[in-house]
Order: structure tokens, then C-alpha cells, then sequence
């Protein structure tokens, strides 16, 4: 299937917050929301949840829409746990642990699009369910609980964000 000109916008506001999310990992450890690499990373996460709703190529409201929603509410959360205190002294914990897994979040459907569609006529995956993506949500789960072990180890240990 190819892609509309709103799943075309999608994929590119898509593209743009998962290199701003590589990016904050890359240079400050962590997504800062005070910082214009981590607004953009922000930002570009709730347009590709928005937009996201709009898209039903593969029928009704489904399994990629409610993860739009869910990625809305942890966003929220880390909002709250960063700006209004919601979590108290767990807080800070709290808002880098949420935005590591919306970036999670992101990787589900960019390996399942980009498997199942490319290269075209011929993807390296046909099966939107199979054990391969499986696997891949696997490795993207472990590194996942890997990156938030070390996000909030360096936390504790009170090394400011992008510190060495």
C-alpha cells in the first residue's frame, strides 16, 4: 500500500521527532523538554499521534490508534511529573522514564511500516504479526529497560543532564 498525503505528512513529522529523540539521547542522555532538541521531539510526538488518528489503511480505529492515545497520556504524565510536580520527590524519575518510552512507543510502528512496506513490491517482512517483528519489539523493549536502568541510575546519582 502506498502511502496518502496525510500518511506521508505523518511519516515525515514521524521521522523528524524520532531523530530529535535520537539526538537528546545522543547529546543530553536523556529528552529534556526545556531544550529545543527535546520540544521538537515533543512536539513532532504529539502531531505524529495526531495526525496518526486520521490514518485507517488498515481499517478502523486499531491497535496503532490506541497507541497514539496511550503515547498522548505518558506524555501528559511526564509533563505533569516535570512541570507541575504531580510525583513529587519521584518526579524527575518519572518524566525521563515517560519520555524514554514514547520513543519506545515510536519504534513499534516505524520497524513494523518500514519492514512491511520496503523495499517496495518486495518487504522484508509480509506478515504484520510475525515472530520477526515480534522479535524486533523484543530488542526495542530490552534496550528500552536498559536506557531507562541508566537514565535513572545517572538520576541518583545526581550527574546533571549531558554530563559525562
Amino acid at each position: 500500500m502506498g502511502l496518502t498525503t496525510l500518511g506521508l505528512i505523518h511519516t515525515v513529522i514521524s521521522l523528524v521527532a524520532v531523530f530529535a529523540g535520537i539526538y537528546a539521547f545522543i547529546r543530553d542522555k536523556q529528552i529534556i523538554t526545556g531544550n529545543t532538541v527535546g520540544q521538537i521531539y515533543l512536539w513532532g510526538t504529539v502531531l505524529t499521534c495526531l495526525t496518526g488518528f486520521g490514518i485507517f489503511q488498515h481499517g478502523g480505529f486499531g491497535a496503532p490508534h490506541a497507541l497514539g492515545v496511550i503515547t498522548l497520556v505518558v506524555l501528559l504524565i511526564a509533563w505533569g511529573a516535570g512541570t507541575r510536580g504531580w510525583f513529587g520527590k519521584s518526579g524527575k524519575v518519572v518524566e525521563v522514564v515517560s519520555y524514554s518510552v514514547t520513543f519506545f512507543f515510536h519504534m513499534i510502528p516505524a520497524i513494523t511500516e518500514t519492514t512491511t512496506r520496503l523495499p517496495v513490491g518486495n518487504p522484508l517482512v509480509k506478515d504484520r504479526e510475525g515472530p520477526e517483528l515480534q522479535a524486533a519489539a523484543g530488542v526495542c523493549l530490552v534496550l528500552l529497560l536498559i536506557g531507562v536502568f541508566l537514565q535513572v541510575r545517572r538520576l541518583r546519582a545526581g550527574k546533571p543532564a549531558g554530563a559525562r
